[in-house]
C-alpha cells in the first residue's frame, strides 16, 4: 500500500486488508485543514478476524528464541531511522506539532526499540539450588498470549512503541489500534514493518474509533490492553479490562505543576517553562500547565514569562522556524476556547491571550496562540481541570512547603518539576513531592526509554508501566518451577 493512497486499510498475517465495514472519517491537517486521507471504521468482524491471526502466530512465535525474535527488532531499528524525515513530516502533517516535535518523537520511539532489543537480559528470571536437600527452584518469564495497544493522538508515532517492540521481544503477538485522528503514522510505521518479514500475525493494526477498542477491550483472546488517553476514560478502560480478566495498563490526564523558587536561573528557567507549557500545542501528558512561583519569584517571572510567550512563532509546523503548531481540531480549540470563557472571572488576569489569533495563515487553521493567566486560586476550576492546549495558569505562594503541599493536594500525579538553585531545596521537593516523574531544572521529565513512565494517582490504573523492565513484566507471566532429582534416580553409566 502507497501512503500516497487516501483510503487507509488494515494490517494483518502480513497482509492489507480492507475493513469492509463501508464507513470512513476524514482525517484532517490541523494547521490548513485540508483532507490527509479517509481511515476507515472497522467492524466488530474484521476485529474478530485480526484477533484470530494475532492468537494464531503466538504459539509459534513463543517458541521462537528470543535471539531470533530480536533480529526483526534490530532491522525496525534500522528502517526507522533511514526514514525518519519522512515519518516526521507525517506526524507534523496530521497533529500539528512542529517538524522538531515529530523529530524528536520518533527519536524516542527509535529509543524504545533500542531498548527492546535487550530483551535476551531484561527477560532473564531468577533461580536458587538446593532451597532444600536435592531441590532447586527458580522463577521464568513466559509471554502472556495477544497484546492490544489502544493509541491516542498527540504522539502517533513515540507511544505505539513504549508496548510494541517489547512485547514482540517478549513472545506475544500485538494489535495497534492507532488513534483514528492521526492514522497516517502508524499506516507508515507498519508499510516498513511488512518489510520485516515477519511471521504472519505476529504484528497486526486495526483502524477505527471507540467501537474498535471496545471490542478489543472485551475479546475473550486478548490477553492485555495498554492504553494511552485521558483520565475519564482510563478508568473506563482500566475498569472494563479488568472485568474482562486482562492485564491492563491505562494512563490518563495530568495537571502538572512547575515550581519557582526566587533562586531559579531566570533565562534558562523561562525557556524551559515556556517550551514544557506550549510544545505541542500544549498537547502532552508531561505539559506544563500550572506554574506556581515561591515568594519573590512572582515578579520577575510573571512578566518574563509573559515575554516569552508573546514571542514565539506560531503557524504551520513544517516551516523549520515555526516553533508551536495548532490544536488537534475544531473541536479541541472550541472546548479550549469555550472553557476559558466561562471559568475566566473574579481577579484571575489574561497575561497573554492567544484567543482567535489574526492572521490569514492562523485563521484557517485550529490555531491557538500562548496564553498565561495569573492569579489562579488553588480552589479554581481551571486549577484541577486539564486544558489539553497552551494555556499555562500562573499560582503564587509563600514557601517551598506550601508548593509541595499544593503538588499534593492534586488529583493527579504524571509530573512535578522544581526549578532551583539549591540541593536541599530539590532533595526535599524529590522526597516529598506525590507525582511518578519528578524534574529538577527540567520542564518535562520524560523518562528515557530504560526507565518506566511512571504515572501515579488520577494519572495511571494499573500497576505496571510502559517502557524498560516495567514493559517486559507487564508482558510476561511468572512461573515458578520447583524440582526435585534424588541423585539415586541418575542412571549409572
Amino acid at each position: 500500500m502507497s501512503q500516497n493512497s487516501i483510503e487507509l486499510r488494515n494490517y494483518t498475517n502480513g497482509n492489507w486488508t480492507d475493513s469492509k465495514s463501508g464507513e470512513w472519517l476524514d482525517v484532517i491537517n490541523p494547521a490548513t485543514t485540508q483532507k490527509i486521507s479517509n481511515v476507515p471504521l472497522s467492524s466488530a468482524d474484521v476485529v474478530n478476524k485480526i484477533v484470530h491471526n494475532a492468537s494464531a502466530a503466538f504459539k509459534d512465535w513463543r517458541e521462537t528464541p528470543v535471539t531470533e525474535r530480536i533480529q526483526y527488532l534490530f532491522k525496525l531499528k534500522n528502517l526507522l531511522e533511514e526514514n525518519i524525515e519522512n515519518i516526521a513530516r507525517t506526524i507534523t502533517m496530521e497533529s500539528g506539532k512542529t517538524i522538531h516535535e515529530s523529530r524528536g518523537e520518533l527519536r524516542r520511539a527509535i529509543e524504545n526499540v533500542e531498548v527492546a532489543c535487550g530483551a535476551p537480559t531484561l527477560l532473564q528470571g531468577y533461580n536458587n539450588e538446593d532451597i532444600a536437600n536435592g531441590i532447586d527452584e527458580m522463577m521464568i518469564r513466559q509471554p502472556i498470549g495477544v497484546a492490544a495497544i489502544i493509541c491516542p493522538f498527540n504522539f502517533p508515532a513515540m507511544i505505539p512503541f513504549w508496548f510494541m517492540p517489547y512485547a514482540i521481544a517478549a513472545g506475544n503477538s500485538c494489535i495497534v489500534k492507532p488513534s483514528e485522528r492521526v492514522p497516517n503514522t502508524m499506516n507508515l510505521i507498519f508499510e516498513l514493518i511488512d518489510e520485516l518479514d515477519l511471521p504472519d500475525g505476529v504484528i497486526n493494526m486495526v483502524h477505527g474509533d471507540h467501537h474498535v477498542a471496545s471490542n478489543l477491550i472485551e475479546h475473550p483472546d486478548v490477553a492485555s490492553i495498554s492504553f494511552v488517553g485521558s483520565t475519564a476514560v482510563a478508568k473506563k478502560v482500566y475498569e472494563k479490562a479488568a472485568q474482562h480478566g486482562k492485564r491492563v495498563q491505562a494512563s490518563g490526564g495530568a495537571k502538572n505543576p512547575l515550581i519557582i523558587l526566587p533562586d531559579a536561573d531566570p533565562e534558562m528557567t523561562t525557556k524551559i517553562v515556556s517550551d514544557s507549557a506550549f510544545g505541542c500545542a500544549g498537547q502532552r501528558c508531561l505539559a506544563a500547565s500550572l506554574a506556581v512561583t515561591v515568594g519573590d519569584a512572582k515578579e520577575k517571572f510573571r512578566d518574563l514569562l509573559s515575554d516569552r510567550a508573546k514571542s514565539l512563532n506560531v503557524g504551520y509546523g513544517l516551516n523549520e522556524e515555526t516553533q508551536m503548531g495548532p490544536v488537534i481540531s475544531a473541536q479541541s480549540r472550541s472546548r479550549i476556547e469555550k472553557l476559558l470563557a466561562d471559568q475566566l472571572t473574579g481577579d484571575i488576569d489574561v497575561l497573554v491571550d492567544g484567543r482567535k489569533p489574526k492572521g490569514a495563515d492562523l485563521e484557517k487553521g485550529y490555531f491557538i496562540k500562548p496564553t498565561i493567566l495569573d492569579n489562579l486560586p488553588a480552589n479554581h476550576p481551571l486549577a484541577t481541570t486539564e486544558i489539553f492546549g497552551p494555556v499555562l495558569s500562573l499560582m503564587h505562594v509563600d514557601t517551598v512547603e506550601d508548593a509541595i503541599e499544593l503538588v499534593n493536594s492534586g488529583a493527579y500525579g504524571n509530573m512535578a518539576c522544581l526549578f532551583t538553585s539549591s540541593g536541599a531545596s530539590a532533595r526535599k521537593f524529590r522526597y516529598d513531592a506525590e507525582a511518578g516523574n519528578i524534574g529538577i531544572n527540567i520542564g518535562v521529565a520524560a523518562p528515557m526509554a530504560f526507565f518506566p513512565f511512571s504515572g501515579w494517582k488520577d494519572s495511571f490504573f494499573g500497576d505496571l508501566h510502559g517502557q524498560g523492565r516495567n514493559a517486559f513484566e507487564f508482558f510476561t507471566r511468572q512461573k515458578v518451577v520447583v524440582e526435585r532429582w534424588p541423585s539415586h534416580w541418575s542412571r549409572k553409566f
